[in-house]
């Protein structure tokens, strides 16, 4: 999917569950805590929106973030190795691009993580009850809630609760990680 057909189809998105919840533009805004003007932009299909911003309208919408980024596709799917879109974090060397999102009936995504060697990556609390699953693929990486954060390497696997602030950080280039989001 090109970067406009992205931005378009976030938009559309959305409004959907703007108006599914009955909620105004400004109070959606409050909620997500961003500036009323940038949900405007990004309702209009305008803007760039960061990791932080669309994470922020997932959780004020408590839908899963893919829901956001990733419409529906054919029953058949392949992403081949840098096809997806990569939507990159404004503070840190991050990069999140979902590989599959949740299909109806089932509360996961699947996401490909890159970072390089730099200041962690700071996510919000997601929607309560939300679980991490991080396979880390290539490289080290420190991740987990804040405060009890672990060290992981090529191989490594570490599940954690993501309902409350927590970090990625690389410690080497190409540090490369899947990720399942698990929401309840």
């Amino acid at each position: 999917m090109e970067r406009t057909e992205l931005v378009e189809s976030i938009a559309a998105v959305l409004r959907r569950e703007r108006e599914r919840h009955g909620i105004s533009l400004a109070e959606l805004a409050r909620r997500a805590g961003i500036a009323k003007s940038t949900l405007s932009q990004l309702e209009a299909g305008a803007g760039n929106p960061s990791v932080e911003t669309l994470w922020a309208l997932a959780v004020a919408l408590d839908v899963p973030f893919s829901r956001l980024v990733d419409p529906p596709g054919p029953p058949v799917q392949v992403l081949r190795a840098g096809e997806g879109v990569a939507i990159r974090s404004e503070h840190a060397p991050f990069t999140g691009t979902v590989l599959a999102a949740c299909p109806p009936g089932a509360r996961r995504d699947l996401h490909l993580i890159t970072a390089e060697p730099g200041p962690p990556r700071e996510a919000h609390a997601h929607i309560r009850g939300t679980t991490e699953h991080l396979l880390v693929t290539a490289g080290r990486w420190r991740t987990g809630p804040v405060g009890a954060e672990v060290d992981l390497g090529p191989g490594d696997y570490a599940r954690f609760p993501a309902d409350r602030p927590h970090t990625y950080e690389a410690f080497e280039p190409g540090s490369t990680a899947v990720l399942i989001m698990e929401y309840v």
